[in-house]
């Protein structure tokens, strides 16, 4: 038996000769930057989201980066974030020369508690960056009043969740800015890195647009310090085949994680649980148990892949001990590490795997209580 715990082939698979095609007219054009298939893809994008405007880059990571910088970010902010994410998030702060500053994560759905975060404002914070994790919205719009009433920027890190919805609303609805990620295990994964910044504020749109080329700005007229981060004509012409499954694709995933949720609900452990307000697109299936690695351990000797989103948070990793952080300062974040792991919930898994992986669940934690 083999279940990964993400399939990226089997869905190029399905696809593969609609992508070669799409492929092969970028090569029949040579137009490799910035053509019909990336504009194509910005509009597709942006309004799936809800937003104004899509400004395509190289990654998810640029796409902070560039949206955070295009919010006036830079060195000697600060900018209010998660410990529980991936480094990211964190890392784009940090390379503009601003500084994140951390708080406590909510234990049941893992995004940052919202009711942590005036605590921690001061005179140097610039913005709030909170995550959309595992495929659910976070509290967004009790960000935005409280980004409204300190007059901050809100930028959502939506690397994880497109396709997912708040009372009806893409992300692109919510905020100054939110970012996207094309990763080839995303519910919208390319066939390598990839990223979009969606808003609809034009003044973010001009920045972001200018920041991905170099600051450029009419030819040769340098408005800004800026980056080199154009997605090419190849990954857009590959996305714009798979967007058109996305919400089939969503839809799966969510089939998957509810037959989970029905098999598991009498175990003793602990199951993701979808606001009533969201629609939740299960980029993850993560549960929360106390003998998760060996259970973890367990699956892997059956040929069942799993996998630990996050083994540690942020504030204890070496490359930021700098920021003054300390073990003990947000113990939820650090106890859902010790506890938290994510399940095959994958499109292309279907019924007959699924249920493959929810016996062996329940067969071993029956085992080890």
């Amino acid at each position: 038996m083999n279940i990964p715990v993400a399939n990226p082939m089997a869905q190029c698979m399905t696809q593969k000769d609609e992508l070669i095609e799409a492929i092969t007219k970028v090569f029949d054009t040579c137009h490799f930057i910035l053509g019909e298939n990336v504009t194509q893809l910005e509009k597709t994008i942006a309004e799936l989201c809800g937003a104004e405007y899509g400004i395509a880059v190289n990654s998810g990571t640029d796409a902070l980066v560039i949206a955070l910088a295009a919010c006036g970010v830079g060195p000697g902010d600060e900018v209010i974030t998660t410990p529980y994410t991936f480094v990211a998030t964190n890392e784009a702060v940090m390379v503009l020369g601003a500084k994140p500053v951390y708080a406590d994560i909510n234990p049941r759905d893992f995004n940052l508690d919202v009711s942590k975060i005036e605590a921690v404002i001061t005179p140097r914070t610039k913005a709030i960056l909170p995550v959309h994790l595992y495929g659910q919205f976070c509290d967004i719009e009790k960000f935005e009043e409280i980004a409204e009433k300190h007059n901050l920027k809100l930028i959502a890190d939506g690397a994880q969740a497109i396709g997912a919805s708040r009372f009806g609303k893409g992300m692109g609805a919510y905020g100054d800015a939110a970012t996207i990620s094309f990763y080839p295990t995303k519910n919208l994964g390319g066939c390598g890195d990839g990223g979009m910044i969606v808003t609809s504020d034009p003044a973010i749109d001009e920045a972001a647009r200018s920041l991905r080329f170099h600051g450029m700005k009419d030819g040769y007229n340098y408005k800004r310090i800026g980056f080199c981060s154009r997605l090419d004509e190849f990954q857009a012409a590959v996305l714009n085949v798979k967007v058109k499954k996305l919400a089939q694709w969503n839809e799966a995933r969510r089939a998957h994680a509810h037959y989970y949720i029905e098999r598991f609900k009498d175990l003793p452990m602990e199951l993701p649980v979808a606001k009533a307000d969201n629609y939740h697109i299960y980029h993850q299936f993560t549960i929360k148990y106390g003998k998760r690695d060996e259970l973890r351990q367990g699956l892997a000797d059956m040929g069942i892949g799993s996998a630990v989103f996050y083994p540690g948070p942020l504030h204890t990793q070496d490359a930021y001990k700098c920021l003054g952080y300390s073990e003990g300062d947000f113990p939820i974040a650090e106890g859902v590490c010790k506890q938290v792991l994510s399940l095959p919930v994958y499109p292309e898994l279907g019924m007959d795997n699924a249920k493959i992986v929810a016996d062996a669940v329940c067969d071993i934690v029956s085992k080890l209580g």
